[in-house]
């Protein structure tokens, strides 16, 4: 007992990076297993061999760390992070590009870092180029990924201010709140398994129970556990098989799990946000399902104000059709999962748009909650911004005016505000490098809006269903490619972040 205490305690003192990508190797034992019992065996010997060896390296580095207490300064662990998305898919490659010798390792790179930042956005039009294996292990990749992000999120970006709690906290983004973290204190090692142990089983039980409902209402146990991991880590990625398999019956389980990328407070309280109040009264999840009633109800009521003279085979259960297809698709692009309804092309009819992508574009930015897998700006962030504009409108009819928000709603008015409008004109920027740098290298310039929208929202499905036609990746240029990926990277760990980094604190430490 006391052994296995102490080979506990060495192994919690190994790099968080050396302890991510053992953990990632090891999980190349999965499509491995999996692949022998399909008789696919050419990609189990890839897997297999590739997870074997990254153990067998992952060993030999530990042996060699032995001894050494670990050294982070106060942003180590992000820095970490930072690394294990942009090191981590090409670890992820290896077997890939052996398990599909027709592709090069630049487009595997891709499709990994895609998956891992739970982007979503594919290389391969063609499902039945990558084997069944290949698109499990797509899947599993971008539900590690989410995983990752729910924890790191109170682990990491929660004590240092960033990922959208700068919104609310008192000290600036980057670094530590004096008095919060006081009454326990914890190392970064000790709050990340803390952690992990208590976020760990509730990530693998919903994705296990997402999976068994998705069976049970039809679809195959393939594409019912790639979706499931996928509506949990809101990566959008399919085995080749239509989300909207199984009917209404599908959409609905999948939506009621989307719900949970709309708050943290729907699954885990260990994270403060504006309110304590529990979901009811929480911010987040109450714009967020006003943007999932008004909105379908905007494209609903849009046949009878202005497109009446579309035929859209009105009668019993077509408007019914039409506005369950918007209601999914907006839940689906505000967490940016990514997943459309199979009555999309109905609510396109019925609304009378032909390419309503400026709407699902806007939706994707709009994000889901703080500290949950989606991405995008953030609705605490704009839930700032709209308690700002009320309390400047009310000082326009009463300058004199003092706000009873209380100390949490006076933070949100004014600090938290100008913090989230700092985090805006980032994005504003960000968004508008990438999109020069793609026109540079010879993308179209509708093309590049729409790409860079999808990288840095982390909304991969956009790429297909956010312009007129939808944008082949696959006939990207390289540089465009590793373009896409610097963004996405940016996209899944925020401006915010990365500035972070360039701080003198990291090297001092």
């Amino acid at each position: 007992m006391r052994r296995q205490s102490k080979l506990r305690h060495d192994l919690t003192q190994l790099p968080l990076f050396l302890l991510m990508l053992g953990m990632g190797t090891a999980s190349m034992l999965v499509p491995a297993a999996y692949a022998l019992i399909t008789d696919q065996h050419g990609a189990s010997q890839a897997f297999f061999y590739a997870g074997l060896l990254g153990c067998v390296a992952f060993l030999l580095i530990g042996i060699a760390h032995a001894g050494r207490a670990p050294q982070e300064g106060a942003l180590g662990p992000l820095l970490s992070l930072f690394s294990a998305f942009v090191f981590l898919p090409a670890i992820f490659a290896i077997p890939f590009v052996e398990a599909l010798p027709t592709t090069r390792y630049v487009n595997a790179y891709f499709e990994m870092l895609s998956a891992l930042t739970t982007t979503g956005a594919t290389l391969f039009e063609d499902p039945d180029r990558l084997g069944t294996t290949l698109h499990l292990w797509r899947a599993q990749v971008g539900w590690m990924g989410g995983l990752l992000m729910w924890v790191a999120a109170v682990a990491i970006l929660a004590p240092l201010n960033l990922g959208g709690f700068e919104v609310t906290a008192q000290a600036e983004p980057g670094r530590r709140e004096t008095g919060v973290f006081t009454a326990a204190p914890l190392s970064p090692r000790e709050r990340i398994g803390r952690a992990l142990k208590t976020l760990g089983p509730l990530y693998g039980g919903l994705t296990l129970l997402l999976w068994v409902l998705l069976m049970f209402a039809g679809q195959q146990p393939l594409n019912a556990i790639c979706h499931a991991m996928s509506v949990m880590a809101t990566s959008g990625i399919t085995a080749g098989g239509d989300p909207a398999a199984g009917g209404v019956i599908a959409e609905m389980v999948m939506a009621m799990f989307m719900l949970f990328a709309l708050s943290r407070l729907t699954f885990s309280s260990d994270t403060m946000t504006a309110t304590q109040g529990g979901l009811r009264t929480d911010p987040e999840f109450r714009i967020g399902l006003c943007f999932v009633i008004l909105v379908p109800l905007i494209l609903f009521g849009r046949h009878f104000i202005g497109a009446y003279e579309i035929d859209a085979g009105e009668g019993t259960t077509g408007p019914i059709r039409a506005l369950w297809g918007s209601v999914f698709t907006v839940i689906s692009f505000l967490s940016t999962t990514g997943f459309v309804s199979q009555f999309w092309s109905e609510t396109q009819s019925w609304s009378g748009l032909g390419t309503p992508g400026l709407i699902l574009m806007g939706l994707a930015l709009i994000g889901g909650g703080v500290a949950t897998t989606a991405g995008g700006v953030k609705l605490l962030r704009v839930f700032a911004l709209y308690r700002n504009g009320v309390r400047e409108m009310e000082r326009l009819v009463h300058p004199n005016s003092v706000s009873g928000a209380g100390v949490v709603g006076r933070r949100l008015q004014s600090g938290g505000a100008y913090i989230a409008w700092i985090f805006f004109m980032l994005l504003a920027l960000s968004f508008a490098a990438v999109t020069l740098a793609l026109t540079l290298v010879g993308v179209s310039f509708d093309q590049a809006l729409v790409l860079a929208v999808a990288t840095l929202s982390t909304t991969g499905p956009l790429t297909e269903v956010g312009g007129e036609t939808p944008i082949v990746l696959l006939s990207l240029s390289d540089t465009a490619k590793f373009i896409l990926a610097g963004a996405m990277v940016l996209g899944r760990l925020e401006t915010l972040a990365i500035i972070a980094l360039l701080t003198p604190d990291l090297w001092r430490s």
